[in-house]
């Protein structure tokens, strides 16, 4: 007895029939023919062993062309990606720390659109040096006699310490040996720096008497690093940078202040918790201090070296800061912050980072009240939504434990729901085309408005209806 002849497998559309097509022209007039054929030979490759595989697959030309159409568009949407930041951190490391004011936007299209006097001096009609483009703000600001700018501050640290103290001895208070991120370790960078730790005190307390007995021939540098991202309290000592001044003069030693956050103004008169500045820290003896620009002070990720103009000058003629150097996009970006600065009245309105630090809690509570309905249709009868006070922080190594009073939108699973609805909840915002990104704690999900401006209200209120759907109850 024979048994029924097997159906067919479809016959795929041959490639240059695909490319006649209308919809594939306009693909190749996007995308480019050599990127348009080679996913169109993958597309067509997965389609016929879906076939092989008794799989159903649409293989006519529309569907194709639209499968190719899709392919090329994801293949070509940037990883970077603009997202919500409602974790409740201000300077959030991994969103990309401080946002920039709008002049310093623009200042950056206009560098990408042009060539730029970056090292060129137009009155003189000769080669210039990069970092006279900023020097001026920042004397200014900082009390300084010179300053250079790198890409970061770690790299500020480095090149300071390479330059300064190769083969000879650094001394650190053992409760300054910070680590900083993945791998920004004091001892870890001095050695790469081909400098010689040398710790004194201890963990919670260092004496001035510490550093005069380790202070010798040896000693090129007495660093103080600001504890920029934990607190030591309770039975603690420090040495001051005005008490190690004298003894850094008397030595012939360098006297140098890494502070992380790099404040220029004092943050009290923005109702902010103190924050010594680089200026009060040169004011009070540091012959360097470093810091960084993408922190406190509100402009693009750079680290800056600010001091003495011998110590700067030797510091520029290292090697390594044609490898460390900015860009001219970071020079672009960092001016226009800077000139901020001139107007300190003006800071909080006007200076992105400033402004999202000081926003009186009232304003996030009364968006909380608007978004709440219209979070809680999207989300159904699966979660529960409601508004709640919540503590933001500054983030990213700038007080550690200062606190802002802020509100949130607090999401909770309704009793009953199988799984980790909170989790599914969590992804489904990551999902969404501008990712929204809160934090899980206590059993809700947290998103905090304080980063969640006017202006982008609309664009987050937009993308809510694509979070329907329910998990299983």
């Amino acid at each position: 007895m024979t048994g029924a002849a097997a159906t067919p497998m479809p016959r795929l559309p041959a490639v240059h029939v695909l490319l006649d097509a209308t919809g594939c022209q306009m693909l190749v007039a996007e995308y480019g023919r050599e990127q348009t054929v080679d996913t169109l030979r993958l597309v067509l490759d997965e389609l016929r062993a879906l076939l092989r595989a008794g799989e159903d697959a649409d293989v006519s030309v529309d569907g194709i062309v639209a499968l190719l159409g899709a392919r090329l568009a994801a293949a070509n949407l940037s990883r970077l990606r603009p997202v919500f930041n409602l974790t409740g951190t201000v300077l959030h490391t991994n969103l990309g720390r401080a946002l920039l004011p709008d002049l310093a936007v623009q200042a950056v299209v206009e560098a990408l659109r042009w060539p730029m006097n970056l090292e060129w001096d137009i009155d003189t009609g000769k080669r210039g040096d990069r970092d006279d483009l900023v020097e001026e703000q920042l004397r200014a600001l900082t009390g300084a006699e010179a300053v250079t700018v790198v890409n970061n501050n770690a790299a500020a640290v480095l090149l300071m310490l390479n330059a300064l103290a190769p083969g000879r001895e650094v001394i650190v208070s053992r409760g300054e040996l910070v680590e900083i991120g993945g791998a920004f370790r004091i001892p870890d960078i001095m050695a790469r720096a081909g400098a010689t730790l040398r710790e004194v005190g201890t963990t919670n307390r260092t004496h001035f008497r510490d550093y005069e007995e380790h202070a010798g021939a040896q000693t090129a540098m007495l660093l103080k690093v600001h504890a920029s991202n934990y607190a030591i309290t309770g039975f603690t000592k420090e040495v001051s940078v005005a008490e190690l001044a004298p003894l850094a003069r008397e030595r012939n030693i360098v006297l140098a202040v890494d502070l992380g956050s790099g404040t220029l103004v004092d943050l009290e008169r923005y109702g902010l918790p103190h924050e010594t500045t680089v200026k009060e820290t040169i004011a009070a003896g540091a012959d360097l201090v470093t810091f960084s620009g993408d922190k406190l002070l509100g402009g693009p990720q750079c680290g800056i070296i600010a001091g003495r103009a011998d110590l700067i000058a030797a510091i520029k003629k290292n090697p390594l800061k044609r490898a460390l150097r900015v860009s001219k996009l970071t020079l672009a970006a960092l001016e226009p912050v800077l000139n901020l600065y001139r107007a300190p009245d003006l800071l909080p309105q006007r200076l992105t980072t400033l402004r999202l630090l000081t926003r009186p809690a009232g304003d996030m509570r009364a968006l909380a009240d608007s978004l709440l309905a219209p979070l809680q249709d999207a989300l159904a009868d699966s979660y529960t939504v409601s508004t709640a006070p919540v503590n933001s922080q500054i983030g990213s190594g700038a007080l550690p434990v200062e606190l802002l009073p802020s509100h949130a939108l607090a999401i909770r699973a309704q009793a009953g729901v199988r799984g980790n609805p909170l989790g599914l909840l969590e992804r489904r915002l990551r999902a969404l085309p501008r990712p929204v990104i809160g934090r899980i704690a206590d059993d809700t999900l947290w998103l905090d408005l304080r980063c969640l401006e006017q202006d982008h209200v609309a664009a987050f209120l937009a993308q809510l209806p694509a979070l329907s759907g329910k998990p299983a109850a």
